[in-house]
């Protein structure tokens, strides 16, 4: 039986309360208000932060799964074959990118570790991996493979719509952050490399990657950006 528009209201209720308490939590705002009220404890924000992100994912989740329904389309033969080879492809580029990331930070355990507040996102220089050269948020993107390869139903087809925007949205308030850590050298890569799909003629090659982050804000960056050749 398929699900009703309550039903399918609230689990867009349940991922529109994940999305607004998610990026509540992983605003500059939050963090610098419980480094001021509670210092002691800012160095567990991080870990807690991922933690509480896994639980809010509890409810959307489970209502996806409890409101399964009649599909409204199935990959079949060398569609089916397809769909999966392109899902495993992103799931293999997620455990491939994460040697380009520093996932102690990135859960959390460093800051624990050290006793250090200064979340990671606002620490360091900027940093593009193979990636990034093609897409700036290869996560994001390698998601998405995974969410539309996959068969649906009323349910799931409307956690997919939901997980879409909030990724596009998100990526929006998490580029407002890098354009304030980064500034003008953000700026231009941002307008040369695409956002959530990779597009043609927006990709960086790898020369192009080092200038932009040699030279910084410079003059010369930005010539250096538009000009830079070599292979990938």
């Amino acid at each position: 039986m398929s699900p009703s528009a309550a039903q399918l209201a609230t689990l867009v209720a349940a991922w529109a309360l994940y999305g607004s308490i998610h990026s509540l939590l992983a605003s500059f705002t939050a963090k610098e208000f419980v480094a001021r009220r509670w210092p002691a404890a800012a160095h567990a924000y991080r870990l807690t932060f991922n933690a509480v992100a896994a639980l809010l994912l509890v409810p959307p989740a489970w209502l996806t799964f409890a409101l399964r329904g009649p599909l409204l389309w199935e990959w079949s033969g060398i569609g089916a074959w397809l769909a999966n080879a392109v899902a495993l492809g992103a799931l293999a580029g997620f455990l491939w990118t994460t040697r380009h990331y520093d996932m102690d930070s990135f859960s959390g355990l460093a800051q624990w570790r050290t006793r250090t507040h200064s979340p990671a996102d606002q620490e360091g220089r900027l940093h593009l991996s193979p990636l990034h050269r093609i897409v700036r948020h290869p996560w994001y993107f390698l998601g998405l493979l995974i969410l539309w390869t996959r068969d649906m139903d009323a349910a799931r087809l409307t956690s997919s719509l939901c997980i879409t925007a909030y990724l596009w949205i998100g990526s929006l308030l998490e580029e407002r952050k890098l354009l304030a850590l980064h500034g003008a050298r953000y700026a231009r890569y941002r307008a040369a490399v695409a956002g959530l799909i990779p597009l043609p003629g927006r990709i960086l090659t790898r020369a192009q990657a080092r200038a932009l982050l040699a030279e910084g804000d410079s003059p010369a960056g930005n010539k250096a950006l538009r000009n830079g050749g070599g292979g990938v």
